[in-house]
């Protein structure tokens, strides 16, 4: 979603785009590109690139079917079939279905529970080859997604200890001995479960929640012509849309307090529709001694979403009951909107890359690229707490970003190298602002150091690469919700985005190790180290018109080590090409931050995941061939918290009315089924 990291599928850039299945594209290979390499894909991004190139048709009656189940009712089902070329045009057919059952359930009658999906789509691709040296590629998908979000639990009740009120006749919160108690925190109503340890299997309290819903569609063409021998003239034109409705009452008592006949339930329903168009012409070719790439690309966009918060749910005097409004407060049509706004982006740029191999140095290589943007953007926030308003925001930027990397191969099967690189995140106005305030972008220059070394007669790969970061006008945002109780914004989300000053420093260090020790049998290693320091950022919450207030800033979601592994072994079976296939991979990361402004982390994470298949069963002479394999997500069914919160455990202003507890999201549990696969 445009967080620093550019996401391509051959060639597009899918901007705003969700639920991307990759089964859907049928997909070939994945190329991970970190830092501001994404110079020379589509938009400029500051995190890095990750391209996805699907397989084109192949004019050959050729394909794959499969089908599996497993546990929480889930079921798939996957078709990739090539039609026979005619008229020198290839057809391709892809389709994908997945279905999984709900891992929280919902005591609610009638309604969703939470973790479950269903995804279906569908998508074709045409080939035509006129000439010999032209090919033209057309494609057009498209995808429903259906899914409800992971339960939001309470893991503590008043962690801090402060003194527990009781509520009068009037609904005031009083002391022991009944006097107003501006200090006291709400009681906790006695239906409430608190889990701290574990996901719950049902929730306690029955709110309204159905699936949210996602719809993406695109037609993309993919245009290349041979101009001489090693140069061709490239065209990639697509147009995609995403449209979503959220559907979000993931917290349910968990997250507000309990207040003698209050409602609670916080609904977070949006409504977002985007459209992007973009086109891009290179140049690639290869003339002696340089390999080179010339560029031009133009990216157009228009978003707007609207959103409410309704609450859901009343309880009764006492907490020990409750009942679900009426339906109609969170009924589109109905809705007191909390926001609603649109936005534009207009991307234009020329780039340009070359690698120099000096004649007689063909150990040496020297690449030189850079690129041109100018971004522009503008829009109108013009509903906040279902008043028409008129905040506007207008971004126009111009940079150059230059890259250079200087790559030497010690020997045929040890390459080394050097490469610096700028990047950056063009500004703009965050959706879920109250006003609309713009920030800048956000720039990087990026360094590294690597060497990639295939070893022992190619049975050992290592790859190891360090880098740095100095990143300034880092985009931060700041989360507010409220949560006190008579409060006429109540449930109200609001989040605005500011630049950290003066730099961000960022290092990390990589390590990627494949071993082949004997036929058939392959292992991995993978460790990940990365240290971020975040200037302190005026937090807009805390602050106010004559007095700044500097907040500690923390990356989210981004573990300090990480450390992974993978174990693959193929043992041929009998003469006609079967074999069996082990796989099996662990991961482990340290705990994360879930919130910018928040220095509470979760918790450290290991989960191990493994597959048993009987593959390539031969079931004719025509080279149909089956495979059936067993496999589980989460085999040791671990438990962890990937998010949480400590926003609601101390008061807000002074205020200790809206104090509960701790809430929590946790992993999916362990999930095993069976599937077959039949190719032909």
């Amino acid at each position: 979603r445009d967080q620093g990291v550019g996401v391509y599928i051959d060639g597009v850039y899918l901007g705003r785009q969700q639920g991307l299945n990759a089964a859907l594209f049928d997909v070939q290979r994945i190329e991970v590109l970190r830092g501001p390499q994404g110079t020379l894909f589509g938009r400029n991004t500051e995190g890095g690139a990750l391209s996805i190139v699907s397989r084109e048709p192949s004019g050959e009656f050729e394909g794959r079917v499969s089908a599996g189940a497993g546990n929480f009712g889930s079921y798939t089902g996957e078709a990739h079939i090539d039609l026979p070329a005619f008229a020198n045009l290839a057809v391709k057919l892809d389709g994908v279905l997945q279905n999984q059952g709900d891992f929280v359930a919902n005591p609610l009658t009638g309604q969703s529970g939470w973790g479950g999906y269903n995804r279906i789509g569908g998508r074709v691709s045409a080939k035509w080859q006129p000439v010999e040296r032209l090919s033209v590629l057309v494609a057009y998908d498209k995808a429903r997604d259906e899914s409800t979000p992971y339960y939001s639990q309470l893991i503590n009740y008043n962690p801090n200890g402060y003194t527990v009120g009781a509520y009068n006749n009037a609904g005031k919160l009083v002391d022991a001995n009944g006097a107003l108690c501006a200090t006291c925190i709400a009681p906790l109503s006695p239906l409430v479960a608190i889990e701290g340890s574990d996901r719950m299997k049902v929730a306690d309290i029955g709110v309204p929640q159905q699936p949210s819903v996602s719809i993406t569609e695109g037609v993309s063409s993919n245009i290349r012509y041979e101009l001489a021998d090693k140069i061709e003239l490239r065209s990639l034109t697509a147009w995609r849309t995403v449209s979503t409705d959220q559907w979000d009452n993931s917290g349910g008592a968990h997250r507000s307090v309990f207040v003698p006949n209050g409602t609670f339930g916080r609904y977070s329903l949006s409504a977002l529709d985007q459209r992007q168009f973009s086109q891009e012409i290179q140049l690639v070719g290869s003339i002696p001694q340089v390999d080179f790439v010339l560029g031009g690309y133009y990216f157009n966009e228009r978003v707007q979403e609207e959103a409410a918060t309704p609450l859901t749910n009343t309880w009764n005097a006492t907490g020990t009951g409750y009942t679900v409004n009426d339906a109609t407060t969170w009924n589109p049509a109905k809705w007191s909107r909390q926001r609603g706004s649109y936005a534009y982006a207009k991307s234009y740029a020329l780039f340009g890359q070359a690698t120099y191999t000096p004649a007689g140095l063909d150990a040496l290589h020297l690449t030189v690229g850079g690129r041109y943007t100018h971004d522009k953007r503008n829009g109108t926030l013009y509903v906040v707490s279902n008043r028409p308003t008129d905040f506007k925001f207008n971004y126009n930027d111009k940079r150059f970003d230059p890259m250079v990397t200087l790559a030497f191969e010690a020997t045929q099967n040890v390459n080394l190298y050097a490469k610096f690189a700028t990047g950056y995140r063009a500004g703009g106005a965050n959706s879920r602002s109250s006003t609309f305030q713009s920030f800048g972008a956000e720039e990087v220059k990026s360094y590294e150091l690597g060497a990639k070394m295939d070893l022992l007669d190619r049975r050992v790969r290592l790859n190891i690469a360090g880098y740095m970061m100095d990143r300034t006008g880092t985009q931060i945002d700041f989360d507010n919700v409220d949560n006190i109780p008579g409060s006429p914004t109540l449930g109200k989300h609001t989040e605005e985005t500011r630049n950290a000053p003066g730099t961000s420093k960022i290092k990390g260090l990589e390590v990627d190790l494949k071993v082949n020790p004997a036929e058939g049998l392959t292992m991995g290693l993978s460790y990940a180290y990365t240290d971020v320091k975040v200037p302190n950022t005026i937090n807009p919450f805390l602050s106010t018109p004559t007095t700044a207030v500097l907040s500690k800033v923390y990356t989210v979601y981004t573990p300090k080590n990480a450390l992974s592994g993978d174990f693959d072994y193929v043992l041929p079976i009998g003469t006609g090409g079967a074999e069996v296939r082990f796989h099996i991979d662990a991961s482990y990361a340290d705990p994360q931050y879930s919130f910018q402004s928040e220095s509470v982390r979760g918790e450290s994470s290991f989960v191990v995941n493994a597959r048993l298949a009987l593959a390539e069963i031969p079931m004719n002479t025509n080279g149909t061939k089956a495979t059936i394999a067993l496999w589980a997500r989460n085999l040791l069914d671990n438990t962890y918290i990937y998010r949480r919160s400590d926003a609601n455990t101390v008061p807000v202003d002074g205020k200790y009315s809206g104090i509960l507890g701790s809430y929590a999201n946790f992993n999916p549990p362990r999930t095993f089924g069976i599937e077959g696969t039949v190719s032909f």
